[in-house]
């Protein structure tokens, strides 16, 4: 089953008297980029998270934030004195360089990084237990919604497979007409600058089949066919396919450029351009899919 790396899962519950919120983003990436934002008492633990999220989510640029709101119970909050004082002084001196009154230092003092300290509590295992499950709803809403945008993904992958799938089954309609085309190209040229009268028919024949042999496409057909089926096989394995899909579509890409190199013949580069159009499309969802 194909999931999409963007993705997004919250949880929330209260333990004792404080509310406690996981929320995990994700965005597209080659590998795991994993930002962890938590409080400090609970840094022992991040390791273990890191690990748990790693396992999870698999790659992507994911942000987990674990937010606790405490009521005024929770924490006893101090001011520092020291720190405040050393404010005080820069205020005051910088109010005199600047010839500007200080009628309201308080106010502005309050204000000021880290006056307010709080005393933490140490880590309550009960209460990392509580944080972890509610991780655990998070990345199991993440991984829900990321299902979800994969069965869009999955849909457009078929639309635009089936789509390459339909030109590409036009291309014998053509077969015949091009090699025609090339030989009458080469025959009008030869009459042009050499004269009919001058050209070795038996060698002319020889080097045309040589010609036709160099540019014949049995083999780019035959394998453009395989990786199509191939990329439609994988798409309907599990998940964490998308680095096997985009080295998939990058052969696809090969085999269909080889085909319009090869081509001479203006409707199958008219159906080169259709299969390069919707393969393009598959590569742009492809780096959004896990």
């Amino acid at each position: 089953m194909l999931q999409s790396m963007t993705g997004f899962g919250k949880a929330s519950g209260t333990y004792k008297n404080k509310k406690i919120t996981v929320e995990i983003k994700s965005l597209n990436s080659k590998n795991l980029d994993l930002y962890v934002r938590l409080l400090p008492v609970y840094k022992e633990k991040e390791l273990d998270l890191r690990k748990y999220l790693a396992d999870q989510l698999d790659r992507g640029k994911i942000e987990c934030n674990i937010n606790v709101e405490a009521n005024g119970e929770a924490k006893n909050y101090t001011i520092n004195k020291e720190l405040a004082g050393r404010y005080y002084a820069e205020i005051v001196d910088l109010a005199a360089y600047l010839e500007i009154p200080t009628s309201d230092v308080m106010s502005t003092l309050l204000k000021m990084p880290e006056i307010f300290s709080t005393t933490e509590d140490s880590l309550d295992d009960a209460e990392w237990h509580f944080i972890f499950d509610l991780v655990k709803e998070a990345t199991k809403n993440i991984n829900d919604f990321r299902s979800h945008e994969g069965e869009a993904l999955k849909k457009e992958f078929t639309l635009r497979i089936n789509s390459i799938k339909e030109a590409f089954s036009q291309v014998p309609n053509y077969e015949k007409a091009r090699i025609e085309d090339i030989k009458n190209r080469i025959e009008s040229n030869l009459e042009e600058f050499v004269g009919g009268a001058k050209v070795d028919k038996n060698r002319f024949e020889q080097e045309l089949i040589y010609y036709i042999e160099k540019i014949d496409i049995a083999e780019e057909k035959q394998r453009l066919s395989k990786h199509l089926d191939y990329f439609l096989e994988v798409m309907s394995q599990s998940k964490f396919q998308g680095k096997k899909l985009g080295f998939i579509s990058q052969e696809i890409g090969r085999e269909i450029n080889t085909l319009g190199s090869k081509a001479y013949h203006s409707e199958m580069q008219k159906l080169v351009v259709q299969m390069k159009d919707d393969l393009e499309k598959i590569k742009e969802q492809v780096l959004n899919t896990l």
